[in-house]
């Protein structure tokens, strides 16, 4: 089986990669293929875009394909960034990318106090056919909070801002087989390839 990981974040891609692992798929991702327009992300949750985004890339491509929406809700900003957490600094006028993505949440938690800065990574997969029928989804989340200064040096996006309470380590602290065990894109890929392997016995 063909499947097309919906994304050019080779973060993404990799995880994607790691953790599902099977020998039944062959895998691609948006940089292999003709360069095609980005999806409005216009969904209000995080399942609604992946689930856009699933559909437009595997009816275009004619294929089936799996795409995630994930973000940081951050309980002192009523869940903000969440589903905008990619574009967060863009749309506020604050330059664009990671950098400025964690600078912009770092000024906007200036005055929080570190009991109060409690937040969750969340991850939504969606799989389609190549009709653009949604097969498959899974959730999962990791809880934390949002330290005041980047520690590590993996990961990516809000990773070296997240801290994990137990581990005492941001997700951008963990090694690669660290992180998929706890983080919500690790939890919901695995949930993502057991529903897969059931459909597919």
């Amino acid at each position: 089986m063909n499947l097309l990981i919906a994304t050019t974040n080779p973060g993404k891609v990799r995880e994607f990669r790691e953790m599902l692992g099977r020998t039944d798929l062959a895998f691609s991702d948006l940089s292999s293929h003709p360069p095609t327009p980005a999806v409005e992300e216009t969904g209000h949750t995080f399942r609604a875009n992946a689930c856009l985004k699933a559909s437009h890339y595997a009816t275009h491509f004619n294929t089936y394909a799996v795409a995630d929406d994930s973000g940081l809700e951050v309980d002192a900003l009523d869940g903000a960034p969440g589903v905008h957490s990619a574009r967060w600094a863009e749309m506020n006028d604050a330059g664009k990318g990671d950098a400025d993505n964690n600078a912009l949440l770092l000024r906007q938690l200036d005055k929080v106090p570190d009991e109060k800065r409690s937040a969750r990574f969340v991850c939504v997969l969606a799989l389609s056919d190549p009709t653009g029928r949604i097969l498959l989804t899974a959730r999962d989340t990791v809880e934390g909070r949002v330290i005041r200064e980047a520690k590590g040096a993996n990961g990516f996006g809000y990773d070296p801002l997240f801290l994990i309470d137990a581990l005492q380590k941001t997700t951008a602290e963990l090694a690669p087989d660290e992180k998929h065990a706890i983080s919500h894109r690790g939890k919901a890929l695995r949930h993502l390839r057991e529903l897969m392997e059931r459909t597919t016995r």
